[in-house]
This record gives structure tokens, sequence and C-alpha cells, in this order.
């Protein structure tokens, strides 16, 4: 087994009056994905930090490979003191060269002659990802690298890490980023770290069965003492459970909402004249809005009823803020016509939250400083809200600024959701939350009386959410795309619209060209390499089945805790064949690419 590249021992950091991180043992090897998993608050950043070098331990040692690259992608890289986004990306001792990151730029579409000073949040992150990737690192640690990226932008990097050969460690809230990337997950937690060799996508079978571990022995102690340690947990577990249950409604749902849906393509809901008719909340005919010249919305009917969920997705600048404007009428399209409800009452939740005033405690906050508040109707004593919110009740006197950028987030939602309305508008909601709280998040918008419109980049959070995706910029000169559904939904049909060429793995090349007896002349290979071409495709393939399988049994919950022998006898087996999987594949393309340079 390789030595790690990047390793750290028994390391521990003081924050404030006591420990932030204690006793955490770390290793990263040359080829591991791993997902860095926690609450907000909990130290991710700073553990990204200390494995960056830029942190000073107060104990413990962090050793590298000589030689090794460790570069860190900050959540909010700064550009002060920087005159363009290119004089930005070729900052640092050990700056990429300037065609590496200009490459990299181009694909991602940010344009680095842009005022630095000016440019936004997306713009900066996608310089900084550039800067970061053209730098070749043997360790990419990744801060929230999805944040401000739009759709195109985020399936991109995906692919760029997905093909790259050195290790990363990425800190995420993009449930779908980290399941189609990572194969270990880190969880830290209350300043301890715990880690499987189980990608994200088997984390939370993993975390119930460490709680189910922790219920078990927590039932040993004392009442009060159980109910201390253990409250968040459970709530977290349940709401968890329950959120399950609640992706069967959705998709009922969602066929309800396909079979009132028209033709293929045509983004006007059908509705007959029937009782249906008085649930309309918004009703957009032939709408067309154009800026500067460009039709960012042609001929949009869209009509929106009470209790829809809608999503709304579209590349950075395809007019996403200007629909919403559109529909809940803060601005005239130039033609058509939008119809509203008269008894809509909205609110709007966006990225740029507003600031909660300094000094105020969270019953301030919550309830203008009293015991109660009305939530959709029903009277609730504000530390059981906190609850809902996942914040312990002792809070309720705390100040504002003890809290974490997360927890201030968290706050804001509960605030703004026990607000009366009946139209909810969520612009980025899930920028700077963590994962329980958009657990959360995703409970309480299925509970929402009203109707709600959510735009967002996170794919899987609107595969949870909405029951309708509108897409922008799909096409030419302002066409909508309309789809019953979630995300995964709306990915089928634009896939089957493009009928794109699916990115080729070393098996189905060679199953293809074995099919149309299009096998490069292989002569002047040697026999027995001739013969292992032939053998690897088939061999890949048993391995691949081999992963899928043994993944599957790391995901079963009992396991951890009913047998820990056979968990980690199969982390390991899985270790060695994903080992086997890269060193197949590594042959396979150093035999395919002899081939064709000997035919050529």
């Amino acid at each position: 087994m390789a030595a790690p590249i990047l390793t750290l021992e028994n390391i521990g950091l003081i924050q404030g009056s006591g420990w932030l991180l204690r006793g955490l043992d770390l290793f990263i090897g040359e080829r591991d994905r791993l997902a860095l998993v926690g609450r907000n608050g909990a130290g991710k950043t700073t553990l990204l930090k200390i494995l960056a070098g830029q942190t000073q331990l107060d104990e413990g040692r962090r050793t590298m490979q000589p030689g090794a690259k460790i570069i860190l992608l900050e959540q909010d890289p700064s550009v002060a003191g920087f005159a363009t986004l290119h004089d930005f990306a070729l900052r640092g001792p050990d700056a990429p060269e300037a065609h590496e990151v200009e490459s990299i730029a181009n694909q991602l579409g940010i344009d680095l002659n842009r005022d630095a000073a000016t440019a936004s949040g997306g713009e900066r992150r996608r310089a900084a990802i550039a800067r970061a990737l053209a730098q070749s690192p043997d360790v990419l640690l990744l801060d929230e690298p999805t944040n401000h990226l739009d759709i195109a932008a985020i399936e991109w990097l995906e692919a760029w890490l997905q093909r790259y050969r050195g290790a990363f460690v990425v800190i995420s809230h993009d449930r779908m980023f980290l399941t189609r990337l990572t194969r270990s997950s880190l969880w830290l937690d209350n300043g301890k770290l715990r880690r499987t060799e189980v990608g994200f996508g088997g984390f939370e079978a993993w975390t119930e069965a460490v709680f189910a571990e922790q219920a078990k022995n927590a039932d040993k102690l004392d009442n009060k003492l159980r109910a201390e340690l253990h409250w968040l947990e459970r709530g977290v577990t349940a709401r968890r459970k329950r959120n399950q249950g609640r992706l069967a409604k959705l998709a009922t749902m969602r066929e309800t909402r396909k079979a009132m849906t028209g033709p293929q393509g045509v983004a006007k809901i059908a509705l007959a004249a029937d009782d249906n008719k008085t649930k309309v909340v918004i009703d957009a005919e032939h709408v067309t809005k154009a800026y500067g010249g460009r039709t960012l919305i042609k001929d949009l009917n869209l009509r929106v009823l009470r209790g829809d969920r809608i999503g709304v997705i579209g590349a950075n600048g395809t007019g996403k803020s200007t629909l919403l404007k559109l529909l809940t009428g803060e601005i005239a399209p130039d033609s058509g016509k939008t119809k509203r409800a008269a008894t809509i009452q909205s609110i709007l939740i966006d990225q740029q939250r507003a600031r909660l005033t300094p000094g105020s405690t969270v019953r301030d906050i919550l309830a203008d400083g009293g015991d109660w508040l009305e939530v959709g109707g029903v009277r609730k004593h504000v530390a059981g809200y906190l609850k809902d919110f996942l914040f312990d009740p002792n809070v309720l006197e705390a100040k504002i600024e003890t809290f974490s950028g997360g927890e201030r987030s968290r706050l804001l939602l509960a605030r703004e959701f026990a607000r009366p309305s009946n139209l909810l508008i969520l612009d980025e909601p899930t920028n700077d939350l963590d994962l329980e709280t958009l657990d959360l998040l995703q409970e309480v918008i299925d509970d929402y009386a009203g109707t709600v419109l959510i735009v967002s980049h996170d794919r899987d959070f609107l595969d949870r959410t909405v029951t309708m995706v509108v897409a922008l910029g799909t096409g030419d000169d302002g066409k909508v795309d309309v789809v019953a559904g979630g995300y995964s939904d709306w990915e089928a049909k634009r896939r089957e619209d493009l009928r794109p060429i699916p990115t080729p793995t070393p098996a189905s090349i060679a199953r293809e060209q074995a099919a149309n007896g299009q096998r490069k002349p292989q002569v002047k290979l040697t026999y027995i390499e001739g013969r292992e071409l032939g053998l690897l495709p088939g061999q890949i393939d048993a391995l691949h089945g081999e992963i899928a399988t043994i993944e599957a049994a790391l995901a079963d919950p009992k396991l951890y805790t009913a047998d820990f022998k056979k968990f980690e006898k199969l982390t390991k087996t899985l270790d060695a064949t994903r080992a086997k999987l890269a060193a197949a594949e590594e042959r396979w393309l150093e035999l395919e690419a002899k081939a064709e340079v000997l035919a050529s």
C-alpha cells in the first residue's frame, strides 16, 4: 500500500475557551475521494485549512510527502488588491501557467478580464476554480465548490474531478455532487472525526448505525443526560425518515401534474373549465420579455396552481430572477399578460438574506421578546418552534453574535417561515446551509400549505421538493421548457431531446468495436498484449459489479453495529477492488493507445 500523501496525527486546535478539534487522525491517499460532512460550526472549514497548512495546530502533527502540492479552494475567495480576475487567478508563488488558467476559465464561461472589485460571487468562484485546477495539485481541498455555480458549471466540475488523478476532500451541501464523486466519507461531529470507506451515497445509512449505537449506550445513562445528549440526533434521524416518506407523496403530486400538462414541449398547463380554475394562483399567457436587445423569455404560457412546487433552473444570466418578477407582478412583460389571484400574500427568501439586528436575542428575533408566535394559523411556544429548526431551546436568550453563519441562516429561515403567506419564493435557498438544515427545509416546504417557487442549482434538492421544473436558456431566442417532475425528469427529457453521445467506457468501446468489426489492427502488439487487451473490458465490467455489490452491503445500517468485523473486512476488500479497477483501466488505456499508434 502506497504511503499517504498527507497525514494528521493526534491533532488538536483550541478555539475561544475550549477545544474545537482534538485527538483527530486522518490520512489522505493518492486517489482518495473524500466527502467531509458535519454541521455548520463543527469545524469543517478549519480542518481543511489545517490540511492546507494554513492554520497552526495547538497539538499533534501534520506531515506530507516531500514535493506534494496541496491546494485549497476557499469558500469565499478574496480578490482584494487585484485589478482583474486574471491577476487574481495568477497570484502566489506557485502560480499556474496563464494558458492553463485561461483554458479552464473559458470552459467555465468566465471572462478573466473582469474588474475584480465588481465581480460577482459566481465570477470570483469560477476564477478561483480555474486557478486551483490549473496548478495540477496532488491533493485538492474543496470548500463548497458548487456555491454560486449554475448547473452547467457544476456538471463541468464533476466531469473534471472524475478524470482527476489526484486526491480530493470536499465540503458541499450538494448531495448529488457528493454522491457522484466520493468514495469515502469523513464525519466531523463534536470535535471528533469518524471515517468510513463508503461514499456519500451510503453516508446517511452509516450515520444511522452510529446513532443507533449511541442511543443504546445512552439508554444506560440517567434520563436527563440521555435527553440532553440525543434530542438533536434523534430528531434528525426521524426527520430523514419522514422525508423519505414524503418522496412518495411528491411522486403522486408529479403524476397528477403530468396528467394536467399539455403536449410535450408546451409550457401551458391545460385546465378544463372546472373547479381547478379557482385554484389558479398565477396565469401567464404568451409572455415575452427582453433586455438589451436579448430575448430572455418568449411566448411563455404557464399556469401555477395552489399547492404547486415549481423549480426554476437555468444558467446564470438566462433570466431566472426576471421570470420571478414577471410572475409576481414586480415587472410587466413586453407582450402577453400575467394574472394573479387577488389573495396572494408572498414572502421572498433570497440568497442575500437580510441581516439580523446586532444585540438581538433569539427570543427577540422570533417572538419580539415574547413566549408565543403564530405559524400557519397555529399558536406555538417559541421554545418548541426552535426545536423544529434544530436549535436547542436553551439558546432562547443567546445573542445573535454568538451564532455561526450557518446558524444565522437557519434562524432567518425560522423567522421568515413564521410570517403569514400563501406564496413562498425561495431564491437559491440552499447556499450556506448544512445537510441537516437542508433536510429540515425539505420538510418545511412539504408542510407549507401554499404555493412555492424555488430558484436553485441544487439538483438533489429540486428532486426532493418540486412538482414541476421551468428551465430557461435551453434554446435560442427565449425558449422555456416546462416538465412535470423534478430535476432528474427534466434532465431525462433534455437528454432525449438532444440525443447526446454517451461518454464511452473502456468496456463499451470494446464491445462496440467488436460488434462492428472495428477492433483496431493489433498486428504489432505481442500475442500476450493482444490477448490481455481483449480480456480487460470484461474484467473491468466484473470489477464494477463487485464494487457495486460491496458498496450495497456496506450501506446496510445494521452492519456496522451487528458485525463490525465483517464491516471492516468489506471496507478493506472495497479498497483492494477499487485499486484493481484503477490498475485495469490504466492498463486498458495503455494498450489501446499503443494499438492505435501502431495501427496509424
